[in-house]
């Protein structure tokens, strides 16, 4: 089996290239959904004529009951924003454990719309926040209270009719910990709960359009068409806040990307491609190439890089349409990802990887598990020096092609705001703050590590080291904690002048299932998820896994 190497996967520039995948979270949760029939339904829906007010939605699966309990507020347009220094939203959310009872609710009430400043138990899962968007969402009223739909050209340039701004789980603000819930099949696989709450809250904005539309014109209004239900998608605005974790995480990340490389790995291994498989990879290619052409970005650099990805699929057409040589060579998809890494852009690579792990689901599918974990192992063995010195030279060499004697190399530090507790990137010498860095420049701290133990006796025990360098004590533990693990740092320098934090974000929301990229600066994105999902009366039916690359609906208005 062959298997990308993590000098070439892990690179911010191939992390930011990335695309959702098969054994991405949110297409696992849709998967699980489907495979255990689960029911969702709409238990309240307490909006007046404007749409503000509570809801509540419940979810039965085979094991346990959760409940998104839903408010629209009354929100100032002075006051949206998608920062994370907002203070008020259009809606507020709690996805919560089991059936609330009216108490629960009326607690909730109180506490949801505060967000961060709230107080929550250990009954509240995730909690999170959305607002409108300014372009669609009352273009969608409209045309439906004057009982017709609207343009889908429209409904598909913007792709969503809230975005979140924010979806915190794992304790924070008084939430449940991880550990209430990660022993559960349903939620135990990373983000489950997070996934299921963003799939709600697209449920909850269909049915919000479509009950303030019948409150405008109970006689013309017409229900939002479920074409254009499942092409609307739910918005997600993210910055810095989400980079730090792919650093902060090497055991985590290195069992994700490991998985998805070994994924690749074995559809390349295929020894014969059957007929049925081609055409389906052809529809799949041509289905893809539509999704590109509907992705719209006001982004230059990103305008360039779908340009480039609509060649690379003009070209991978062409070699597809030779179906005798894709049926008679000897392991014909390695041959089409060697041919793709020869003439494709990174982006158009990345996509061809997504179209490979698409066409097996019988074999990819369950490489979507496993893919949590519970702890991550900080002890540290007491080796010497001259073995924590030889796990550089194994599995660090990558480190010292930045030379951090260069201003550049040095130029940001990431720290902690003040005010939300959200990571931060400044200019070093430049702005305030640097006393507080965090330490996740592991690229600086290994070589400054390393002209230590070269002029340290190699005898001197790990222990020893850290007594007398202090200050090297996290180094010398994430050493130990990635060895052997190649997926486990991103290989590149996140305090350089040349790092693109967008970057990163991008390979871990791709991960998420994230689509429709649209970067608005080096620090923050918007992306769309769920577009094309199944909605939840589909959730049962054959096509429950089969919406990746989602294209523009036909309908008749």
């Amino acid at each position: 089996m062959k298997i990308r190497p993590a000098s070439e996967v892990m690179k911010p520039s191939r992390l930011g290239a990335a695309f959702q995948t098969r054994i991405s979270f949110m297409r696992r949760l849709i998967r699980h959904m489907h495979q255990e029939n689960w029911v969702i339904k709409q238990k309240e829906f307490n909006l007046d004529k404007n749409g503000f007010g509570d809801a509540l939605y419940s979810v039965h699966t085979p094991n346990r009951n959760y409940s998104l309990v839903c408010f629209s507020h009354y929100l100032d347009s002075e006051h949206r924003t998608d920062r994370v220094i907002a203070e008020s939203w259009d809606t507020t959310f709690t996805l919560f454990d089991g059936i609330p009872d009216p108490r629960d609710i009326a607690r909730l009430k109180e506490q949801t719309p505060k967000q961060e400043s709230g107080r929550f138990s250990k009954t509240d899962l995730v909690l999170s926040r959305a607002n409108k968007s300014l372009r669609l969402f009352d273009y969608v009223i409209d045309n439906l209270a004057r009982g017709q739909q609207p343009d889908s050209r429209i409904v598909n340039d913007v792709g969503y009719l809230m975005r979140t701004t924010a979806v915190y789980a794992n304790g924070k603000f008084g939430l449940a910990d991880r550990s209430v819930y990660s022993d559960r099949y349903e939620l135990r696989e990373p983000y489950q709960a997070e996934m299921l709450t963003v799939y709600l809250i697209r449920e909850f904005c269909h049915d919000l359009v479509d009950h303030i539309a019948h409150c405008r014109s109970e006689k013309l209004s017409v229900k939002l068409h479920k074409k254009l239900k499942r092409h609307i998608g739910m918005g997600n605005a993210t910055g810095l806040g989400m980079a730090p974790f792919l650093v902060d995480h090497p055991f985590l990340i290195h069992k994700w990307f490991f998985a998805k490389e070994s994924a690749l790995g074995e559809v390349r291994s295929i020894e014969r491609a059957k007929t049925d498989k081609i055409k389906t990879f052809q529809k799949l290619v041509e289905k893809a190439k539509v999704h590109i052409t509907e992705w719209n970005v006001e982004d230059k650099n990103q305008k360039t890089n779908i340009k480039k990805i609509f060649k690379d699929i003009s070209l991978l057409i062409k070699y597809i349409d030779n179906t005798n040589k894709i049926s008679k060579a000897k392991k014909p998809w390695n041959e089409l990802f060697n041919y793709g890494a020869k003439n494709f852009s990174t982006e158009g690579q990345e996509l061809l990887v997504s179209l490979l792990l698409e066409l097996y689901p019988e074999i990819i599918n369950s490489f979507s598990l496993g893919l949590d974990i519970q702890t991550e192992n900080l002890t540290v063995e007491n080796i010497t020096v001259s073995e924590l010195k030889a796990i550089i030279d194994k599995s660090y060499q990558w480190v010292f092609a930045h030379d951090f004697n260069n201003r550049d190399e040095n130029k940001h530090f990431w720290y902690y705001s003040q005010d939300k507790n959200e990571p931060r990137r400044g200019i070093r010498d430049i702005e305030p703050g640097v006393e507080c860095e965090m330490p996740i420049a592991i690229a600086k701290d290994v070589v400054d590590l390393y002209k230590i133990l070269k002029c340290e006796n190699k005898n001197l025990t790990t222990v020893q080291f850290m007594v007398k360098y202090p200050n090297m004590r996290h180094v010398v533990k994430r050493l130990q904690q990635s060895e052997n693990k190649e997926y486990a740092e991103i290989r590149g320098n996140i305090i350089s002048a040349n790092c693109e934090p967008v970057d990163i974000l991008r390979g871990k929301l791709a991960f998420f299932g994230a689509t429709k990229f649209d970067p608005k600066s080096s620090l923050w994105t918007r992306i769309t998820l769920c577009q094309g999902a199944p909605l939840r009366d589909e959730i049962s039916t054959d096509d429950a896994d089969d919406w990746c690359f989602p294209v523009q609906p036909v309908i008749s208005r």
